[in-house]
């Protein structure tokens, strides 16, 4: 691997770079509410060789997402649904406006 294509890891989002410690560490969270996340699958953490979870920027933003609903006393299954249904519903919004518009929708990857 030559030195310009690590260094471009380092603005790739989706790129596992984090270990569940320095995950929660950053969420100002725990390693069992992430655990939690994963197992609700929201997010699905990619693993090492040795079979530890690595977290990208992107799995960050939405666990974060979750992290503040489940501060708010929201069980941590709940919170991970109500981040799912809200990705769908401005998905559903932006595609309406498309449609009113009359710009032809872009595809999602789940699409």
């Amino acid at each position: 691997m030559t030195e310009g294509n690590s260094l471009s890891r380092l603005d790739d989002d989706d790129y596992p770079a984090y270990t569940m410690g320095r995950a929660a560490e950053m969420l100002g969270t725990t390693p069992a509410i992430l655990r939690g996340i994963g197992e609700a699958r929201l997010i699905t953490p990619l693993r090492s060789e040795g079979g530890h979870r690595r977290y990208s920027r992107y799995q960050l933003k939405i666990a974060a997402r979750a992290r503040e609903l489940v501060d708010q006393g929201t069980p941590v299954e709940a919170a991970c649904r109500i981040v799912i249904l809200e990705d769908q519903l401005e998905e559903a919004r932006r595609i309406n406006e498309e449609h009113r518009t009359g710009v032809e929708p872009r595809r999602t990857a789940d699409a």
